[in-house]
């Protein structure tokens, strides 16, 4: 698929959603109904990197649709629904997790690992064995960076937003948000190396940038593994 191809596909899911707005602002619940359909998924997979827990990430999805649905008559259109609620969710999941002490260990019942596993292991058990050690240590490095690097990944890595969409929600430039993903990169290779040599294996099997990336893709898998959506407010 080419790039043009690519802009205006996203031009007409704009548009159409520009549409739903409209019609929701005049009374159209059904309007409203479409625009929860179409974005919970992502907003979900969004809250649920972010926090680690189904029930969190269920809550303020929750919460970040009902916000949007009172603050619809406030919605101007200056930027897509997508961004609008995108920026919702990301403050209601980092309030979350300022409310929670910051924790140090990711579990073995963490949906994002026992996700990322079942994708990448493919029924095997024996590899879901070995996966689930290093899955679970680079998860927890991600669970290390600062919000800020962790909201800019989850946005561009796994929502699959460019670095234009990603500066508009998070209201910085691109160039910003390609110097946090460089710097993501650089912390999390430095943490699993320091993690490596620790656990004496530096010359045996390190967590290299391919295993990042397969764990990225496997998270990937979180957007339609979401929840089937409620109905609207």
């Amino acid at each position: 698929m080419s790039r043009r191809t690519d802009v205006s596909e996203a031009a007409q899911r704009g548009a159409e959603a520009a549409e739903l707005v409209t019609r929701a602002k005049r009374g159209d619940s059904n309007a409203f109904d479409e625009l929860v359909r179409k974005y919970r998924p992502r907003v979900y997979a969004l809250a649920l990197h972010l926090t680690g827990q189904e029930s969190d990430a269920d809550d303020i999805t929750q919460d970040a649709f009902l916000k949007a649905y009172h603050k619809l008559p406030e919605f101007e259109g200056r930027s897509e629904f997508f961004t609008w609620i995108y920026r919702i969710t990301l403050h209601r999941a980092l309030n979350a997790k300022r409310d929670k002490s910051r924790r140090r260990t990711v579990p073995f019942d963490d949906p994002r690992l026992i996700a990322a596993v079942a994708v990448d292991a493919q029924g095997d058990p024996e590899r879901a064995a070995q996966l689930r050690d290093r899955y679970r240590a680079l998860l927890e490095a991600f669970d290390r960076l600062s919000p800020l690097l962790q909201t800019t990944v989850v946005l561009t890595t796994l929502q699959g937003l460019s670095y234009k969409e990603a500066a508009v929600v998070l209201e910085t430039s691109e160039g910003t948000i390609a110097w946090r993903i460089h710097e993501a990169r650089r912390k999390l290779r430095v943490y699993l190396k320091g993690l490596d040599e620790g656990l004496g294996r530096a010359r045996r099997r390190p967590m290299s940038d391919s295993a990042v990336h397969r764990l990225e893709k496997a998270l990937m898998q979180l957007i339609p593994m979401a929840p089937t959506p409620a109905a609207a407010p």
